[in-house]
């Protein structure tokens, strides 16, 4: 009979050294919530602008406040990583990119657009507006 104290452990983030790659993968699934906290707003939205005019206003504030930029801030850069990532994700599914290099490689050029991306939209936002 095994004894309790004994039995290795399984293994845990702590025994993992953290790698790029996970840093990726948890980051896709961080901002996968993030799309849908934004789509949660963006439906808030849609809903006050039917409610009528004092609801529409509140709403309004709030987005047009420093933490409603932040969190629309937010929401643009989850939308262009979350879709840079399918487009890498794409890729690999035809075999491009799939040694440890290119995955690393995609992973910079990916993060890059998505930031980049995020900077212009927000740029042509301020812009205009």
């Amino acid at each position: 009979m095994a004894q309790v104290g004994k039995r290795p452990l399984s293994p845990h983030l702590s025994v993992y050294r953290l790698y790029f790659t996970m840093v990726m993968s948890g980051l896709h699934r961080i901002t996968g919530l993030g799309l849908v906290f934004g789509v949660l707003l963006l439906a808030w939205w849609l809903l006050a602008a039917a409610a009528g005019p004092d609801h529409f206003a509140v709403v309004q504030g709030l987005l047009g406040s420093w933490f409603g930029k932040l969190c629309l801030f937010g929401w643009t850069f989850s939308l262009f990583y979350h879709m840079s990532n399918g487009v890498r994700h794409m890729l690999w599914d035809m075999g491009v990119a799939m040694d440890i290099e290119g995955i690393k490689t995609g992973g910079v050029v990916m993060a890059a657009v998505a930031g980049t991306l995020t900077i212009a939209t927000w740029a042509i936002v301020i812009a205009v507006g």
